[in-house]
């Protein structure tokens, strides 16, 4: 059973930045391929980002592209997600994910639907 927490939401100005982190206990992190979901109020839940085992291989929704970076720390069983430059319609609740099955390389960005693990959520809010 993997456990995932995320921290480092919150309101922040259009424009501004903000660092989320998820830490994962349960299993061997650095075999798990892991990625970060977002959902906003009356939308699907999306994938945002996509991260291989070693870190090696990322992949990005095109909305975020050039703004967001992924990134993992295997020796302390953490994720990070970078986020530069956010407007509005970046607002949403964002989910750490991890997949027991692919850990990666990743040439497309996997839904929702196929991760095995997700947190609980950590809120960002982007005013204008």
């Amino acid at each position: 059973q993997e456990q995932l927490v995320e921290s480092g939401g919150g309101l922040v100005q259009a424009g501004g930045s903000l660092r989320l982190s998820c830490v994962a206990s349960g299993r061997t992190f650095s075999t798990l391929g892991m990625g970060w979901l977002r959902q906003a109020p009356g939308n699907e839940r999306e994938s945002v980002a996509a991260i291989s085992w070693n870190g090696g291989s990322t992949y990005y929704a095109d909305s975020v592209k050039g703004r967001f970076t992924i990134s993992r720390d295997n020796a302390k069983n953490t994720m990070y997600l970078q986020m530069n430059s956010l407007k509005p319609e970046d607002t949403a609740v964002y989910y750490c994910a991890a997949d027991v099955d692919y850990s990666g390389p990743y040439y497309w960005l996997p839904r929702p639907y196929e991760y095995d693990y997700r947190g609980q959520g950590t809120q960002v809010t982007v005013s204008s």
